[in-house]
């Protein structure tokens, strides 16, 4: 990554724009970064190292994903800016010039250099790049939208946009239409308050294709093909601009991808990035209580598991055994609620009834203490995120591992949801988030559900689920104890 030179009296401008901002040590800001607004269209100016390439990459990743999940789950208003700026803060700062913080330049390089990298690992796909350019135009809207006036005027001057400025002859021609368009959001002004509104606003011309939300909603006349826009909308026009560049870019970068992939440094995180998980290693060393006991294990799946570990328990229960697969998921499982390595192996054993302690010896009871880190490399392994159990290892025929929202059948997992004891509506809801591949916000969804939740966390791992549904039984409990 390397450094370009503004090579245009447009950039020049900018810059001139911007000095009236003292950033004191942070000077580059003014020359590299006059706003945290960003169209990233050219490349980072810096050298990284392939820790913090992955890194910056998990960090915009988790930004995304709360863009994604705040949408699905009709998060609107304050409630919106509150989830989107606690993730914003958490793992990708962006403050305005106005906080003068001394960090400027370094998070407006890191948000410049993580879209970067995300734009490389999710340019494989129609999919995969369908679903970035959707976050990211989100996050641009959001960012857009709660700027300063004075900070959006000056991002504006470092955009070349071809938007053709309405002449005040034209404008007046037509300012009937254009007041007539502005009444369906004026109203209360009045026709002597439109007629001042219109006087003293910017109009642009564009085709009008370019803003089919002013059209649909009659805040724009049109007329042999184009759209008259005020400067008030002009983030219709400049979501549209944003989303066309970042379409091109990433068709562009897929092309050179198969150059990046040969380095063997980037071609893991390049290929395996969307399947990563950041939160909490549950099962790791030390992470594990070892206070539950394997006459345990039947009555808190019951009341605290996630479906996919329902599912696995009830085939155990059912055929006394389970497949590798479905070992590894469910035990590992176990393993993070605190069943000990001498519990695991009492818990297997009773569960693989049906067959001889030497067969279980030889043949089970080695891979058991291989997951406790006893045996083998002596690696202490993690339970299963849900990313890893989407995304990886998918079951086949005789296997119950997997995410019942992703694997099951429509009608099998419609009918466990019934049988669940889910109404119709609730039903309805979650098998819409599957059709749609929202299979984790299903999930979370199945949790409000069944445990009479509204606004839970979005459900990330098996583990977590748990915890939250313990800790709903538990607050009760806790609050008596502290009255």
């Amino acid at each position: 990554m390397y450094k370009q030179k503004r090579k245009n009296n447009r950039f020049a401008t900018a810059q001139k724009q911007a000095i009236y901002i003292d950033h004191g040590p942070n000077s580059l800001v003014d020359k590299e970064y006059p706003t945290r607004l960003n169209f990233y269209q050219k490349p980072p100016p810096a050298d990284i190292t392939i820790e913090e390439f992955e890194m910056l990459a998990l960090d915009r990743l988790q930004v995304l994903k709360t863009v994604e999940n705040a949408s699905l789950r009709n998060r609107q208003g304050n409630e919106y800016k509150a989830e989107l700026d606690r993730a914003a803060e958490k793992h990708l700062p962006m403050h305005s010039n106005l906080s003068r913080s001394s960090d400027l330049y370094n998070e407006r390089r890191n948000d410049h250099i993580s879209h970067f990298v995300l734009r490389l690992a999710y340019c494989r796909s129609e999919e995969l790049r369908a679903w970035f350019v959707r976050q990211e135009c989100a996050l641009f809207k959001f960012r857009f939208e709660n700027e300063s006036a004075e900070e959006r005027k000056l991002f504006m001057t470092t955009l070349d946009l071809s938007w053709a400025t309405l002449g005040a002859d034209e404008k007046e021609r037509i300012r009937d239409k254009l007041e007539a368009c502005c009444s369906w959001s004026m109203n209360k002004l009045g026709p002597a308050g439109i007629r001042k509104y219109v006087d003293g606003e910017t109009y642009f011309k564009v085709d009008f294709e370019k803003v089919p939300e002013l059209v649909s909603r009659r805040s724009a006349y049109v007329s042999k093909g184009k759209a008259y826009v005020p400067m008030a909308e002009q983030i219709s026009l400049l979501m549209d601009e944003f989303r066309i560049y970042l379409e091109k870019a990433l068709d562009a970068t897929a092309k050179v991808l198969p150059v990046m992939q040969e380095d063997d440094r980037l071609k893991p995180i390049l290929l395996n990035i969307e399947k990563y998980y950041v939160g909490k290693d549950y099962g790791a060393e030390g992470s594990t209580s070892g206070d539950v006991s394997a006459k345990d294990v039947d009555g808190l799946v019951r009341h605290h598991a996630p479906l996919c570990m329902k599912n696995l328990h009830n085939n155990l229960r059912r055929d006394k055994h389970l497949r590798h697969g479905g070992r590894m998921q469910y035990g590992l499982f176990l393993k993070a609620i605190g069943l000990s390595i001498e519990e695991a192996l009492v818990f297997w054993r009773m569960a693989f009834s049906s067959m001889t302690d030497d067969k279980f010896r030889k043949d089970y009871a080695y891979n058991i203490r291989h997951n406790y880190g006893l045996e083998g490399h002596r690696k202490n392994y993690s339970a299963y995120s849900c990313s890893k159990i989407i995304m990886s290892n998918p079951p086949s025929t005789g296997d119950h591992h997997g995410c019942p929202f992703r694997h099951f059948s429509n009608s099998n997992l419609e009918s466990r949801l019934h049988n669940e004891g889910l109404g119709p509506a609730d039903v309805r809801d979650i098998m819409n988030l599957v059709k749609d591949k929202h299979y984790q916000v299903a999930c979370t969804r199945y949790f409000e559900v069944t445990h009479q939740k509204e606004n839970a966390d979005t459900i990330e791992h098996p583990n977590q689920y748990f915890e939250q549904s313990k800790a709903l039984i538990q607050a009760p409990e806790d609050a008596m104890e502290i009255e």
